[in-house]
């Protein structure tokens, strides 16, 4: 199987090829689940906290005596029952962290692109260096892609200053560096855009 090189003007130059050897690699949808939820649940910070009555601050004096008052005994000015006082059962920092394997990661990506070439959505230019940083330029190549009002990633071998301006206020396309992208950033966009070097680097990385 071949991919369609093609220059920053949509202009076919040649071939890249898809390795046999990739083609046949086995995938698996739940692996894919897995890992993206797990990349999902380690954005959580878990520092969501609430104060019990021992961590308010004050409340160390008896507020009145036990007896006489004619009003209910009280203990202390941090019971939850009290205005200010603390909370009962609140929510503590929390790790929630999930691991996934190096094997299970690199079988994710490799699902993800391997369903996403056959497809065909992928597409494979020469290179990504523009002669300007205006968003119309790049807007212009998109829709002569007919790409327009699509979700994009970008990923590229090296992101260039003129690149980065260009798609910085376009909604939904995002430039990632091949050897940062997240799985989610893979899965989650209706076409990927790659350099040639980009390409061979991830198919070289996901073929380990």
């Amino acid at each position: 199987m071949k991919l369609t090189l093609k220059n920053i003007n949509g202009k076919d130059l040649g071939d890249v090829l898809v390795p046999k050897s990739f083609l046949e690699s086995k995938t698996s949808g739940s692996v894919v689940r897995q890992a993206v939820l797990a990349e999902m649940v380690n954005l959580r910070q878990g520092t969501h906290s609430a104060k019990n009555r021992s961590s308010v601050r004050g409340g160390g004096k008896k507020p009145w005596k036990q007896k006489g008052r004619g009003a209910a005994r009280a203990g202390t000015i941090r019971s939850p029952l009290w205005k200010g006082g603390g909370v009962v059962f609140g929510p503590n920092p929390h790790e929630y962290r999930h691991k996934v394997s190096k094997k299970m990661s690199l079988l994710a990506r490799k699902s993800i692109f391997l369903d996403k070439i056959r497809k065909n959505e992928v597409m494979v230019f020469d290179n990504f260096f523009l002669e300007t940083g205006k968003t119309s330029f790049f807007n212009k190549i998109l829709v002569s892609l007919g790409l327009e009002n699509k979700k994009i990633t970008l990923l590229v071998s090296s992101v260039n200053e003129n690149l980065d301006r260009s798609v910085n206020n376009l909604s939904g396309v995002y430039v990632v560096n091949v050897n940062c992208v997240s799985i989610y950033e893979m899965l989650d966009c209706d076409c990927i855009l790659m350099d040639e070097v980009g390409y061979n680097n991830l198919i070289q990385m996901l073929m380990r």
